[in-house]
């Protein structure tokens, strides 16, 4: 009797501590968060804004409206290149725009979104999961209690709009052009004078004369801001953004409060979005082009050679500068240099072999 005892009792204890260990997380997920989200975009603005309420209803469902995320447009909460000190203050919980609008706070920060004549989309994807990118883009924002997190690609973007033909480098002088992040560095050796602005304010800066010129995303967007409307000569390919990736950032606090299967949530949840964007532009870019070809006459244009070559130059010279200025920088740029030696070599037998091929 007194072993069925034990054994009743043991096994009772057994139970009770199997309880304990699967109520833990249950409870866990059982408390509700409330947090607001920033972007750098206008209002209803496709793809850019629409994935990232995409991406709050799917965190929303997944989390059984536990987790539930209040997504405002640039200038509703915050003014929208202010995402970035909304977030790391902690005024937000997170923050959708693109890491190089923060040049000035993190100059290396400009290599998670693009590098002139670099990777393209599938390479940042390979760098950045894969290749060691994200836990550098972690380890330089955790100083501003940021955790970024890739989420949304344009693919190679147009290289920009004209109110005037570019024949050669000398005509890019004096230009006030909009175009951030090393791009514009680069431009700014070419002579041109880069502004940054953000999304909702580029229209009327062109329209207006403000600027000369501007560079934004790809025929879909291009076509929906309205810019054919401010100049007419629209020239390719985007040497300036091959492959330029959006951030969602997360205040570093808010982040270590929740459970560990909101955080899954939320990193899942930003891959799927990551995605979805990218597939939307290369369904929708080139039926944007043709109407704005078509119905609209705007004269699409290849930048001549030597303004690329002239302009890839510039970049080598600009990255090297760059990289003597800031240790940082320097740390990054070794990182994706190297990386994208691989991913170049491994490209030229598959993806440029394959594009090749297609025209023979």
């Amino acid at each position: 009797m007194k072993r069925r005892d034990f054994i009743k009792k043991a096994a009772g204890g057994a139970l009770l501590a199997a309880g304990a260990t699967t109520a833990a997380p249950a409870i866990a997920a059982s408390k509700r968060f409330n947090w607001k989200l920033v972007t750098t975009w206008p209002p209803n603005f496709p793809i850019f804004q629409e994935g990232v309420e995409k991406f709050a209803k799917d965190i929303e469902t997944m989390s059984n409206r536990r987790l539930r995320i209040s997504v405002f447009a640039g200038g509703e909460l915050v003014p929208a290149l202010q995402t970035f000190d909304a977030v790391s203050q902690g005024t937000v919980q997170m923050g959708h725009g693109a890491a190089y609008y923060w040049a000035g706070k993190v100059p290396a920060a400009q290599f998670f979104t693009a590098v002139p004549f670099g990777m393209n989309a599938q390479g940042m994807n390979a760098w950045l999961y894969k290749g060691g990118g994200l836990n550098l883009w972690r380890e330089i924002y955790k100083p501003f209690n940021l955790v970024p997190f890739p989420m949304g690609n344009t693919g190679v973007q147009m290289g920009g709009w004209f109110r005037k033909k570019i024949n050669s480098i000398a005509d890019l002088k004096g230009l006030k052009m909009r175009i951030p992040g090393l791009g514009g560095k680069v431009m700014a050796k070419a002579g041109v004078n880069p502004v940054l602005l953000s999304g909702g304010e580029i229209y009327t800066a062109l329209e207006r004369g403000t600027i000369d010129a501007t560079e934004w995303v790809g025929p879909f967007h291009d076509q929906r801001l309205g810019l054919y409307r401010a100049a007419k000569h629209y020239y390719y390919p985007g040497w300036h953004e091959p492959g330029p990736v959006l951030e969602l950032t997360c205040n570093l606090q808010a982040w270590n409060e929740l459970p560990k299967e909101y955080q899954i949530m939320i990193e899942t949840a930003a891959a799927a979005a990551n995605a979805w964007m990218l597939a939307e532009f290369e369904a929708r870019n080139l039926e944007s082009l043709q109407e704005l070809k078509q119905k609209y006459k705007v004269e699409v244009l290849e930048f001549p050679p030597d303004v690329i070559r002239e302009l890839k130059r510039l970049t080598d010279e600009t990255l090297e500068e760059e990289a003597g200025k800031d240790q940082t920088f320097r740390q990054v740029y070794q990182a994706y240099k190297s990386f994208r030696e691989t991913n170049d070599a491994w490209n030229d037998i598959s993806e440029a072999a394959y594009a090749k091929a297609l025209k023979l």
